[in-house]
C-alpha cells in the first residue's frame, strides 16, 4: 500500500468506483490507498456483495442453514464462531467434518485431520449444541487409499474407515441427511465443497448437495471459489439468488469482519 504509488493512480482518474470485492480484505494501493486522493464509491457488484453477504449476517430470514465444508476447520473457525447467535442449522462436510468426528473421540482411518484444532472443533460443537443449534456431520462417506484415478473405492459408514483409507467425499445417507435438513429453510448459506470434486470418484457429494440448494425454496448464498467452481459444473447456477465472487473476503464478511478496501470508499465512511 505505497502513498507513491497510490498518487500516481489517482493521477489517471477523476473518480475511483471500486468493484474488486473479491480484493477487498486487502489493503493495497489499488484498494485502499487511491481513496485517499480520490472521491471514491462501491460499485454495483461491491454493493450487491455487501447487501447479500452482511444481509445473511446481520439479518437472516429463519430457518437459517449454514453449510461449511472445504479442507480446514481453521479457515472457518470464525464463521462458525460469528454465526453462534443467527443461525439455525450447522452443516458440516468436506474434510473439517473429521477433526469435528475425531475430537468427538472417533477413529477416522488416515482422513484429514487438523490436529492442532481438535479442541477448538470440540468447543464450537458444544457451543452451538447448547445454544440449540442442530450441527450435522457426515454418517457415511467415500472413502480410499489414494487419489489417483481408477483408484478402489468404497462407500461405509463415517466411524468404520479403515487404517490406510481416507474419507474423499459424503456418501449417499449423508447426502439425504444434509438434503433433510435444507427442507424447511428460508435461508441457506453454503461455503466449502463436501468432498474432493475435481476428481469424478468423488465430486457427487458436492454435486447432490448443489442439486438440493438450489432446490430449496429459500433464499440461497453460494461463497467461495470452490463453491462457486461447483455449482457451475453443477449446472444450477440459475437457481441459486446468489454467488459471491469472493474467496478471503466473503469469509471475512461472514466473520463479522471490516473490510479495508471496503472502509476505505467515501460512500463507506459514513456507515
Amino acid at each position: 500500500n505505497d502513498e507513491d504509488f497510490s498518487k500516481k493512480l489517482a493521477s489517471l482518474a477523476d473518480f475511483f468506483i471500486n468493484d474488486a470485492f473479491g480484493a477487498a480484505h486487502r489493503a493495497h494501493a489499488s484498494t485502499v490507498g487511491i481513496t485517499k486522493f480520490l472521491t471514491s464509491a462501491a460499485g454495483f457488484l461491491m454493493k450487491k456483495e455487501i447487501e447479500y453477504l452482511k444481509g445473511v449476517v446481520d439479518n437472516p430470514i429463519r430457518p437459517f442453514v449454514a453449510i461449511l465444508g472445504g479442507a480446514k476447520v481453521s479457515g472457518k473457525k470464525g464463521v462458525l464462531e460469528h454465526l453462534e447467535n443467527k443461525v439455525d442449522k450447522v452443516i458440516v462436510g468436506g474434510g473439517m467434518a473429521f477433526t469435528f468426528i475425531k475430537a468427538m473421540g472417533d477413529e477416522v482411518g488416515d482422513s484429514l485431520v487438523e490436529t492442532e484444532m481438535i479442541e477448538t472443533a470440540q468447543r464450537i460443537r458444544k457451543q452451538l449444541k447448547s445454544a440449540g443449534i442442530k450441527f450435522y456431520l457426515p454418517v457415511d462417506c467415500v472413502i480410499a487409499q489414494s487419489l489417483e484415478p481408477g483408484a478402489e473405492t468404497k462407500i461405509v459408514p463415517t466411524l468404520e474407515i479403515p487404517k490406510g483409507w481416507r474419507a474423499l467425499d459424503i456418501g449417499p445417507a449423508t447426502v439425504k441427511l444434509f438434503s433433510e435438513a435444507l427442507e424447511n429453510a428460508k435461508t441457506i448459506l453454503w461455503n466449502g465443497p463436501m468432498g474432493v470434486f475435481e476428481v469424478d470418484a468423488f465430486s457427487r457429494g458436492t454435486y447432490s448437495i448443489a442439486n438440493a440448494v438450489a432446490d430449496a425454496y429459500a433464499l440461497t448464498i453460494v461463497g467461495g471459489g470452490d463453491t462457486d467452481l461447483a455449482v457451475h459444473r453443477a449446472g444450477v447456477t440459475n437457481a441459486l439468488s446468489f454467488i459471491s465472487t469472493g474467496g478471503g473476503a466473503s469469509l471475512q464478511l461472514l466473520e463479522g469482519k471490516e473490510l479495508p478496501g471496503i472502509a476505505a470508499l467515501t460512500d463507506r465512511k459514513s456507515e
